[in-house]
């Protein structure tokens, strides 16, 4: 499953991080990288963009970005 498909409220862990190199830094200095566990937080109403939390960090990242962000959701 990828990022894109949860909804608010979803917790997960990343599994793969499938893009190029700049995009993969990009995620990695917002630490956005394998086994990290996120919560998604907010997503607009045109589904054009999502914020998830990592940590204590939250982070706004374009659904587009989240499509290549393989997760397995986290069941509590």
């Amino acid at each position: 499953m990828t990022l894109d498909k949860l909804n608010i409220g979803d917790k997960a862990v990343i599994k793969v991080v499938n893009c190029d190199n700049e995009l993969k830094n990009r995620f990695y200095s917002f630490g956005i990288v394998k086994d990290s566990s996120i919560s998604v937080e907010e997503i607009t109403l045109a589904r054009s963009t999502m914020e998830i939390q990592i940590k204590n960090t939250k982070v706004a990242i374009r659904f587009s970005e989240a499509a290549k962000i393989e997760v397995e959701i986290i069941n509590e």
